[in-house]
């Protein structure tokens, strides 16, 4: 079955990003969305599973997408309740987040359920090999946690990967670390994809500012 394209029309110069996704049946709309917009000095990725799947589904992410839109630069805590509170007449979600500063050479991220999160270090440059995202329970729309971001070191090369639950949790074997961002998005998908619900995978490689700076 064919996995659903995405186009990545919007240039963003910290990140070498791909999107990969599919609906349940490969015909209704999903509830997986996403977003990564750029702000002076960093990027925002963020990507969320809308309860189930289908339109109802659709229209809780469409919703939490559009809450943050126009906000981006905000922290990640604070993005996360607008979102709940614009979610309130919807079936909820879940969702992560995460805001790379190229400033200080961070990545703050946080996570509500079920959408993992992963950053694998480049090759030689630290110790750890990755660094998993710590999920607190609850559903955005209906009953958040106490909300604690973290936030990470980052260098050229590391790798940020958020996946839904449609995907089965082996994804991370199918990591080739210096393959390009869409091509591997597109095969975790086609490979790890369990087809039991709505999937999507994004993959943002940190490749800092350009010459010019920003």
């Amino acid at each position: 079955m064919e996995t659903m394209k995405i186009e990545n029309s919007q240039p963003i110069s910290l990140i070498e990003w791909g999107i990969a996704a599919r609906s349940f049946d490969g015909r209704s709309e999903s509830g997986d969305q996403y977003l990564v917009e750029s702000f002076t000095n960093g990027v925002l990725t963020v990507v969320v599973d809308g309860l189930g799947h289908g339109p109802s589904a659709a229209t809780a992410g469409k919703t939490a997408v559009s809450a943050i839109q126009g906000h981006v630069r905000e922290p990640v805590d604070l993005l996360l309740r607008r979102c709940h509170e614009s979610l309130r007449r919807t079936r909820g979600v879940v969702m992560s987040l995460a805001s790379f500063d190229a400033h200080r050479e961070t990545v703050t991220w946080l996570g509500v359920g079920n959408v993992k999160g992963l950053l694998l270090f480049a090759p030689g440059k630290t110790d750890r090999p990755r660094e998993r995202l710590l999920l607190r329970g609850g559903v955005v729309g209906y009953q958040l946690p106490t909300l604690r971001p973290s936030t990470l070191p980052i260098k050229r090369g590391d790798l940020l990967i958020f996946a839904t639950d449609g995907l089965r949790s082996a994804f991370t074997d199918g990591v080739v670390f210096d393959e390009p961002a869409q091509q591997m998005a597109d095969r975790i998908l086609v490979e790890y994809r369990r087809g039991t619900d709505d999937a999507m995978v994004l993959i943002a490689r940190y490749v800092g500012p350009d010459d010019t700076g920003m």
